[in-house]
């Protein structure tokens, strides 16, 4: 609380005439107390930004006494190359010695290879294959991912790219 002390006129010998002095005193006990309270109270209330981070589940160890996987048909399967300058290839099936797929050019954005995933979701059974080019860059397989993601892809693997794969791009001309 503030108050106004004021000193009492020293009463009789002088005729002089002094001047009142005063002081201030301003007690700041409230106003710390009142701060404290509110920093204390935001602390306790404040709920700390959650990491966002996408879940990704890791296969498990084959058993070598499990039999083999069953292979992926080639109906089933959609393959996304990645290789360098932000290019992202596509194409239907699976690559082999005896047929060699048709081969597209896309993008990362929205219109792009998320617009491809949006069209198959009708096949349940669908299985993407993302094989990353050495020289594809971190950022592009993180927007692959989210493509996943945001297109709610359950199956998709993360593959080598194999040297036929490389060869389709290069003979390709995209």
């Amino acid at each position: 609380m503030a108050e106004i002390q004021q000193k009492a006129d020293s009463g009789g010998k002088g005729g002089k005439k002094r001047a009142k002095k005063m002081s201030t005193k301003i007690d700041m006990t409230p106003m710390v107390d009142l701060a404290f309270l509110l920093l204390t109270f935001f602390m306790l209330t404040t709920t700390f930004s959650k990491p966002t981070v996408m879940q990704v589940t890791m296969p498990v160890k084959p058993d070598p006494k499990d039999p083999e996987p069953p292979a992926i048909k080639a109906s089933n399967a959609f393959t996304i190359l990645m290789g360098e300058n932000n290019k992202v290839y596509y194409y239907d099936g699976l690559l082999s010695s005896d047929t060699k797929p048709e081969l597209k050019l896309s993008n990362y954005g929205p219109d792009g290879i998320r617009k491809e995933l949006l069209q198959r979701r009708s096949n349940k059974d669908l299985v993407v294959l993302i094989k990353p080019d050495d020289k594809a860059q971190y950022k592009n397989m993180v927007d692959i991912l989210d493509e996943m993601n945001i297109t709610g892809q359950k199956k998709y693997a993360l593959v080598d790219i194999s040297k036929a794969d490389e060869d389709l791009i290069k003979s390709s001309g995209l």
